[in-house]
């Protein structure tokens, strides 16, 4: 698992040790994803939306593409498709993805680079291997995440924002036991490079075995946690958790997260993901790749795409090949 590291936690700054009188969130919910087909065919753990957690606002969708190493010209991605009002955080843990939009962006991320697309108004996008995956094969591990738009920034003009792996805030947890590469939102009084319309937090954290994370959480926030790889505890009374499974959260200001002492997974480490953000608390209409407020703006956006008013496929880009 290439995403950045440091060999010595111990240089890193410490997230602060939370107050006594701080109050433990409490797991609500234990996931685990099932899992499914998507893009030309690759198969994805999702937590959500699914039967067991059917809404996570402020997150629309968690899609987890466990570790897979292709053959050469077995790699598969996702072909041209729109999107509207919302946006899509493509985080590569490894391998190397390629992405193209309708306005002329996009570019090639890999080994803990984050891809930050705002759909807004609507756009035309793909995400495909690069032709030397394609060709020569290779490690992939990814996650997308959806995050939704509040009512008055679904018409925003669309962005994209490149989030290199060397410019994630690492921090380190209050006793050195674990990584935390802070992608997006604050954490203990430090700010991830990512910029939000919704205010969340995503981070992604590396646990040695028995190392316990234990940090403070904005009590305004929801708060998740979802297992990469490996296996651990999560919360006050220390509920078993293991790769492909979310914990939500109860209300309170501090979440837990504890490693076991043995791990099975590539890294040797309990890998981990820690989401939350503002509820929006709005009406969600959604089909397919279009989430918004009402049917009628479902109906207009599925309109606009049939009409080529989210952009155009690029003439050199047809094929979908990068």
């Amino acid at each position: 698992m290439p995403a950045v590291t440091v060999e010595d936690l111990l240089v890193l700054p410490r997230l602060p040790r939370p107050d006594a009188t701080a109050t433990d969130r409490p797991v609500r919910h234990l996931v685990t994803a099932p899992q499914q087909r998507e893009g030309a065919g690759f198969m994805v753990r999702r937590p959500f939306p699914s039967a067991a957690l059917p809404d996570a606002d402020p997150f629309l969708l968690l899609d987890h593409v466990g570790e897979t190493v292709y053959q050469p010209y077995e790699a598969k991605g996702a072909p041209w498709h729109p999107h509207r009002g919302f946006e899509t955080v493509t985080y590569v843990i490894d391998g190397t993805v390629v992405h193209h939009d309708s306005n002329g962006g996009g570019g090639v991320i890999s080994d803990g680079d984050t891809q930050w697309m705002t759909a807004g108004s609507g756009i035309l996008h793909d995400e495909v291997p690069s032709e030397e995956v394609l060709a020569k094969g290779g490690l992939s591990h990814g996650i997308q995440l959806w995050v939704n738009l509040p009512r008055t920034r679904k018409w925003a003009q669309p962005r994209y924002q490149d989030v290199r792996a060397d410019k994630l805030r690492l921090l380190t947890s209050d006793d050195g036991g674990a990584l935390v590469r802070l992608i997006a939102g604050g954490l203990g009084g430090y700010q991830g490079p990512g910029v939000t319309y919704t205010p969340i937090v995503y981070a992604h954290a590396s646990l040695l075995p028995q190392a316990r994370l234990r940090t403070g959480w904005d009590p305004q926030f929801s708060a998740m946690v979802y297992v990469l790889q490996g296996a651990g505890s999560v919360g006050p009374d220390r509920r078993p958790v293991r790769e492909g499974q979310l914990a939500v959260f109860g209300a309170g200001d501090v979440i837990t997260v504890q490693a076991a002492a043995h791990q099975r997974g590539r890294t040797g480490r309990f890998e981990v993901l820690l989401l939350g953000g503002v509820p929006l608390r709005e009406p969600i209409a959604r089909y397919g790749p279009f989430v918004m407020n009402t049917e009628a703006e479902i109906r207009q956006a599925v309109e606009d795409y049939q009409q080529g008013r989210m952009g155009r496929i690029p003439a050199d880009r047809l094929e979908g090949t990068p």
